[in-house]
């Protein structure tokens, strides 16, 4: 093990997993991204703990379960008694904390990160102090000093909107902002052991940014899946594919508002051309991430920090980008709750090596503790990696968990109609085991996809008679988790 190391761990948010070269692409253009995969390892198979920002996050940064954690929907603040892993280092580390938080208190230092940038002000309704509501965020402050005015308003305050801010130049993109601000602070970092997080929005929506004609639409490559509706999945997706798809079946030019003002913007969705061009645009944001990654990395070799820093890159949840005939993300689909996941750690390996298996995020921590030389609390459900990662273990058979957890006194956004926010709403609980995926939800269709034979989960298998005993047994399975776990969401008889 390297002596007293460093982590940087950089995850963007709403990145699917077949965006790399490494896990297939051979056309995206990430050469940041493919140099570090081409040294670490690659896990073939990391899952989210909940398709969704803020409780994905919370279990990135406690080693929980979002049930476990607290933030069990969008707009939760990670609650105080919950640690970070910053707050489980020693003093003598020093914690970073750069980019998007989306876990209350956006602009506060907290949870044992003492640095902090901030990037975000549209979350100044769930501010816990009346105080903290006067508080711009970094990134806003260095658009304003840069000559950008901000384009909205949110409680009396000037405020940038995501759609102002994906029009911006190229070196004014929040990813390029948090790569400079991350290269700044390796550059000064000296010889005290750190941590650093940087969190970029992109490629989140909207699709649409500064590369937008970097990919041609017309040769995008798309799979079976795309613009398909799911027929014979859960009626959660098959009403959300209702919504998404509706301008392209029916022509109409009044799309619906909610997909042309929160998800959809600068994008004609009435055509297979227009839901290209989207497509395409979202994977040109992926490009602006990767160039952040470039800026970290070269800083790490110009610091001499390289062979002494662990590094991950992954990304929160991922984007339907159309497959399924759905965008965003809330959905148990692979586009939604599969995602990249690199860990480089020089003393382990040199090249790159692949991990079969599946994985959960909720491993980071206590993996990452592990890379760092620090046991790991007895509170984490998590597991080290580690084992895997030298030999000694294998992940085939290794069970995953993904959650959703739609009931919470907090209410999500419209997501578009009424229904939809009814089966939003609905718990389900996904256990994917070697290549099989179980999706259980009481109140809804449950669904079985044979990942192997159908990758692209066309079938659901879940009704068919000759599936009944993995049914059985993967239901088990997950409800001897819930025991572990003291979850308590209801699951239908299986």
């Amino acid at each position: 093990m390297a002596d007293r190391p460093n982590l940087v761990f950089i995850f963007s948010d709403q990145q699917r997993f077949d965006t790399l070269a490494c896990y297939g692409n051979d056309w995206i253009q990430t050469p940041a991204i493919n140099a570090l995969a081409d040294h670490s390892f690659v896990f073939q198979n990391a899952y989210v703990t909940q398709p969704v920002c803020t409780p994905a996050r919370a279990s990135l940064l406690t080693g929980l379960y979002p049930h476990s954690a607290g933030p069990t929907v969008n707009k939760m603040a990670l609650p105080a008694d919950r640690q970070s892993i910053a707050e489980m280092l020693p003093d003598d580390f020093r914690c970073a904390y750069f980019g998007k938080w989306h876990l209350g208190d956006d602009t506060v230092a907290q949870h044992g990160f003492d640095d902090w940038v901030s990037v975000e002000d549209g979350h100044r309704p769930q501010l816990s102090r009346p105080e903290y509501r006067s508080i711009l965020s970094d990134y806003h402050r260095h658009l304003v000093e840069n000559g950008f005015e901000p384009d909205s308003e949110l409680m009396g305050l000037p405020v940038f909107t995501a759609d102002a801010r994906a029009e911006l130049p190229e070196e004014f993109q929040m990813a390029s902002f948090l790569g400079d601000r991350a290269a700044e602070f390796i550059g000064e970092a000296g010889d005290q052991p750190f941590v650093l997080y940087v969190s970029t929005f992109e490629p989140h929506s909207p699709y649409y940014g500064p590369l937008n004609d970097l990919y041609d639409p017309a040769t995008l490559p798309t799979g079976p899946a795309f613009l398909k509706k799911p027929e014979g999945g859960s009626r959660y997706s098959r009403v959300r594919a209702d919504l998404f798809m509706h301008a392209l079946e029916s022509g109409d030019g009044n799309v619906d508002p909610y997909v042309q003002t929160q998800v959809a913007t600068f994008n004609d969705v009435t055509t297979e051309e227009g839901w290209r061009t989207l497509r395409a645009r979202y994977m040109a944001n992926i490009t602006l991430v990767d160039r952040m990654v470039g800026k970290i990395t070269q800083a790490l070799d110009r610091a001499g920090l390289a062979e002494n820093t662990v590094i991950v890159f992954t990304s929160d949840h991922g984007e339907m980008g159309g497959d399924h005939g759905m965008l965003e993300k809330r959905s148990p689909y692979e586009e939604a709750s599969r995602v990249p996941l690199l860990i480089r750690v020089p003393w382990l390996a040199e090249g790159q090596r692949k991990v079969g298996g599946s994985v959960s995020q909720v491993d980071l921590v206590p993996t990452l503790l592990d890379l760092l030389g620090q046991p790991a609390p007895v509170h984490l459900q998590g597991k080290s990696l580690v084992p895997a990662m030298r030999g000694e273990r294998t992940l085939e058979d290794n069970d995953v968990i993904i959650e959703w957890n739609g009931i919470s006194e907090i209410e999500d956004r419209h997501l578009g109609s009424l229904e939809i926010n009814l089966r939003n709403t609905q718990p389900w609980r996904t256990i994917v085991r070697g290549r099989w995926k179980l999706n259980l939800c009481a109140t809804d269709q449950c669904e079985l996809y044979d990942l192997e034979g159908d990758p692209h989960e066309l079938r659901n298998l879940f009704d068919d008679p000759a599936q009944q005993e993995r049914v059985r047994d993967l239901a088990g399975r997950v409800r001897d988790w819930q025991a572990r776990t003291d979850d308590t969401a209801p699951l239908p008889r299986a």
